[in-house]
């Protein structure tokens, strides 16, 4: 499963070629109120800062950019001391950043006396800490730019921000007094030269849904835009800012919460240092109420961006998620989103020849990306098609799970794409060679293996050496494997590998599971009056009765131990009966807050499952929503909880974001490719059975389920 191999591969960002590079920014805005997860307090003697358990208050009523800044209210004394520290939130692929000459922020203080206002100092990764400087303003209740050099703090971090946690605000010695400042924009920059801004700004689309109005414009080619700053207006007179978005993503999600009101709106470009281009035309568009379909359609759309607009350009695949790698691809989430293409073109998000000429684009990438033995890495540079070792140095080759995932949108595309002319007729032939191509047998490592293997190196082999065993993600492997009509595997191993009950697959499920709960490939327990016939613990994290069954339709899945549709739909109810149960009192969880699946988290990704030992308190939207099929009503309470209720910081340019967190009042900055795809798509088999029934139509698929039927 992805935890043990994230865990068993090393990172090396330094293994990639040059990528879009980021300013190292601690702050910018916060999208949880009343405090902020990375700013930490501590206090002693007399001394203090107001604070919200131990994190620094967050002001939506000031801020130098929209929405919301740090407030640091704090009290000053001889006998104490206080330290502020504003941490960099380490985002997932975020690892490639300009050089850092200048930390740049934005302040505002009640009172600018020298000897009240605070030092400030960058805390490194070691533990050591820069020079400390005093801060120094020339006006009160104004915001004011500080530019530092940072030669002045620690030179050496010029060529390495990745050495910095945080940046350190702290009480002067032997100082009495209190006062207010506001933070805000808080970024390490190259330049502090005024840039010129050529492009104009101009909304291209403004649409009202319940709650939120989506902006778009076109993508931005100047390089001196940083951000892109959105006005808005109640009455077309009168506009406020209310929000920034990054130059590099070319829409905007502004919930305004509420429903039945006309907005306005107009934007500009900002550089760097927030100098403002001229204003946009006017463009307006009003909220409505919608019905619970209007509902799931405005999700399936959210999520579909995240692979038309949000797409890698040259090859037209899924980046592995937002705000990380701007080159990268990821193979498996790019084969959920075809699905999710094509769910959106049927739905009318696009033309068919919109779609058409988005998949010519995909083929095309195909036939150069390296291959491996006809398989595919996990990560792809989508502008030369060569791997991107991403998880480290062993991970430089053929990924045959990524590759299934993949096959399996691209098998559904083949089906869809079916009219008689030159364009489909290249999609389809490019597809089937390529599917044709995949040495499913060769990963077996030996002819008499009982195994497949997850992954290939061209220089290091089998070194990774990850037998592929259920119950997890990965049986649409052997599926594809007994499938393929060229190098398929024997359907026995199904039972030999995926199913087996050998000891190395039960140590090996015992191993991840922590319990002897389901070693043997089947559970047989009944939890919470379910029974559960197949699944480790409780049946893990819903992404296992997602991934496979996105193009295989469950229903038409049945082995000597269980229907599958039936066994995903009982992990589901036993995931929400959990969250239900809610053991640990995390807060969020009940009947409209389920849903424990793999996603980032505040310490990082991590697979949650309804096991108390794996449950971190967070909440993963695609895990109820993607879920569709086995619970309807359960997963439209989620659909409306998270909207209705939790929008202002969970609903974001492509619909719902990773996760989120209310114990630690924390949210995902990020969408990931993985997680988004599947709320469209199966979503999209709930209300029409569209990608199932393409995908099993397929030739190649339905005789491979024959061969399988074989074996029972």
């Amino acid at each position: 499963m992805k935890s043990v191999l994230y865990s068993a591969l090393f990172f090396s960002a330094s293994l990639c070629a040059q990528e879009y590079q980021y300013d190292y920014t601690f702050f910018t805005n916060s999208l949880m109120k009343d405090n902020f997860f990375y700013g930490n307090v501590k206090s002693s003697g007399s001394s203090s800062v107001k604070n919200q358990n131990n994190k620094l208050l967050v002001d939506r009523n000031e801020f130098h950019s929209p929405g919301n800044s740090l407030l640091l209210d704090y009290k000053n004394a001889k006998d104490g001391k206080w330290d502020a520290s504003i941490e960099y939130e380490d985002v997932r692929g975020k690892d490639f950043f300009t050089k850092s000459n200048f930390l740049s922020f934005w302040i505002k203080s009640e009172k600018n006396d020298s000897d009240i206002l605070p030092t400030l100092k960058l805390q490194k990764t070691d533990g050591s800490f820069s020079k400390s400087v005093t801060l120094k303003l020339t006006k009160k209740n104004q915001w004011e730019n500080i530019l530092i050099d940072i030669s002045t703090l620690d030179a050496s971090v010029k060529d390495d921000p990745k050495s910095v946690k945080a940046i350190v605000f702290s009480q002067q010695e032997n100082s009495d007094s209190s006062n207010k400042i506001w933070l805000d924009d808080i970024v390490f920059i190259d330049s502090k030269e005024k840039k010129t801004i050529v492009e104009t700004p101009k909304i291209s689309f403004a649409k009202g849904y319940m709650k939120h109005v989506d902006l778009k414009w076109n993508p931005i080619t100047d390089n001196n835009i940083r951000y892109v700053k959105i006005y808005r207006s109640d009455n077309g007179k009168d506009f406020k800012p209310v929000g920034i978005q990054d130059a590099y993503i070319d829409r905007f999600a502004d919930f305004t919460n509420e429903t039945g009101k006309k907005y306005s709106y107009k934007i500009s470009f900002l550089d760097k240092l927030f100098n403002e281009s001229k204003l946009s035309e006017i463009v307006s568009s009003e909220t409505r109420n919608m019905s619970d379909e209007e509902l799931m359609t405005m999700v399936q759309e959210a999520s579909f961006n995240y692979y038309w607009d949000g797409a890698e350009p040259e090859s037209g695949l899924s980046k592995e998620n937002t705000n990380g790698r701007q080159d990268m691809i990821a193979t498996g989430a790019s084969g959920f989103g075809i699905m999710a293409l094509i769910a959106g073109t049927e739905r009318g998000f696009i033309s068919r020849k919109e779609s058409v000429e988005r998949f010519t684009k995909i083929v095309n990438f195909i036939e150069k990306a390296d291959k491996y033995h006809g398989a595919v890495a996990h990560f792809i540079d989508g502008k030369t098609g060569k791997t991107e070792p991403f998880f480290g140095k062993r991970d430089n080759g053929a990924d045959l799970v990524e590759t299934s995932f993949f096959v399996q949108g691209l098998l559904a595309a083949h089906q869809y794409f079916n009219k008689d002319n030159a364009e489909e007729k290249n999609i389809r032939t490019k597809i089937d060679k390529f599917w044709k191509a995949i040495e499913w047998d060769w990963f077996r490592q030996t002819p008499d293996s009982k195994f497949l293997y997850w992954h290939w190196s061209p220089d290091q082999t089998w070194t990774i050496n990850h037998r592929l065993i259920g119950w997890n993600e990965t049986m649409v492997t052997y599926l594809m494997a007994i499938a393929s009509p060229t190098h398929s595997v024997p359907a026995s191993m199904y039972y030999s590998g995926w199913a087996s009950q050998d000891k190395i697959a039960q140590d090996y499920r015992k191993d991840w599971g922590k319990s002897d709960e389901g070693a043997f490939y089947t559970n047989g327990n009944t939890y919470y009056g379910i029974k559960l016939d197949v699944g480790v613990n409780k049946g893990g994290p819903l992404f296992f009765a997602h991934y496979s069954f996105m193009g295989y339709d469950p229903h038409g899945l049945t082995d000597r131990y269980t229907n599958y549709f039936k066994n995903n739909q009982n992990i589901a109810k036993i995931n929400y009966l959990y969250c239900v149960e809610n053991p640990k009192k995390q807060k969020g969880y009940g009947k409209e807050g389920w849903g424990l699946t793999a996603s980032d988290g505040p310490n990082g990704y991590n697979p949650d499952e309804p096991v108390e030992r794996e449950d971190t308190g967070k909440l993963t939207p695609t895990g109820a929503i993607a879920s569709f099929p086995y619970t309807p009503v359960e997963s439209m309470a989620v659909l409306k909880n998270f909207y209705l209720n939790y929008g202002d910081f969970l609903w974001g340019e492509y619909g719902f974001r990773d996760s989120f967190d209310l114990n630690n009042n924390w949210c995902s900055p990020i969408f990931m490719g993985l997680n988004q795809a599947p709320m469209t798509v199966m979503m999209e088999n709930h209300r029409t059975g569209l990608v199932w029934n393409l995908f099993m139509n397929h030739p190649d698929v339905k005789a491979g389920i024959q061969k399988l039927e074989k074996e029972k």
